[in-house]
């Protein structure tokens, strides 16, 4: 049997004032004298590892169950808790990839949704700022036969879209679609991660990042369900 785990990140973005003026003006390079294009622009540093961080990651692993989050509190939570059977620690950003590497260090699957598009790229360009080195091929050949189970890394994105043949739509509209519970129902969705963050509320983040990850596993298993061995 193949040693599957489901991951998922939050990230936070620097402060637009914290930026360069070569910086900003390579960033709003196309917005011109568009005023809204530029407040959408300052607004959206987290969705870039260049301006942002990675303040969560949510791992479950599918043969054994265990659930972990690793999380930033700025230092403020010290001690790892339990809740609901999930396991949760606090550390900065190194800590928090070098903790995602060590877990994910004997995996033979990743379980994503839009992870090549997101997550693991990010990871990727931000562990190169630490010199940490993956232990994993977070990003090969997409185009492996996935349906057998044999493609290292299974973006579920990728897969309900069939690589771009069929629109892509949110992990939400999907799982309300299949009857599957929303991460979202939890009280936050990823537009107020930065938010919460900025006001302390890290273990709320943390509870949402978990949240999207359960939802990813009942989405995989429904698509797995649906495989023509």
């Amino acid at each position: 049997m193949m040693n599957r785990v489901v991951l998922d990140i939050e990230c936070s973005g620097v402060s637009w004032e914290s930026l360069s003026h070569e910086s900003k003006t390579s960033l709003l390079r196309y917005c011109n004298k568009d005023e809204e294009c530029k407040k959408k622009e300052r607004e959206s540093l987290a969705l870039w590892p260049v301006t942002g961080k990675i303040i969560t990651i949510a791992v479950h692993d599918v043969g054994s169950g265990d659930s972990q989050v690793f999380f930033d509190s700025r230092g403020e939570i010290k001690e790892e808790y339990e809740l609901n059977n999930v396991k949760y620690k606090s550390g900065d950003e190194k800590q928090i990839l070098s903790w995602f590497f060590e877990y994910i260090k004997y995996s033979d699957q990743i379980i994503t949704f839009s992870g090549r598009r997101f997550d693991c790229p990010y990871i990727i360009f931000r562990s190169m700022l630490y010199g940490l080195k993956p232990t994993f091929d977070l990003m090969p050949n997409r185009y492996g036969n996935n349906r057998k189970g044999y493609n290292p890394h299974l973006d579920l994105s990728d897969q309900l879209s069939y690589f771009g043949g069929t629109r892509k739509f949110s992990l939400h509209l999907i799982c309300e679609s299949l009857g599957i519970t929303s991460p979202k129902e939890g009280g936050i969705d990823g537009s107020q991660v930065e938010s919460f963050y900025n006001r302390g509320e890290y273990k709320k983040i943390a509870e949402y990042c978990m949240r999207d990850v359960f939802a990813t596993v009942e989405l995989m298993k429904k698509w797995d369900n649906v495989q023509v061995n």
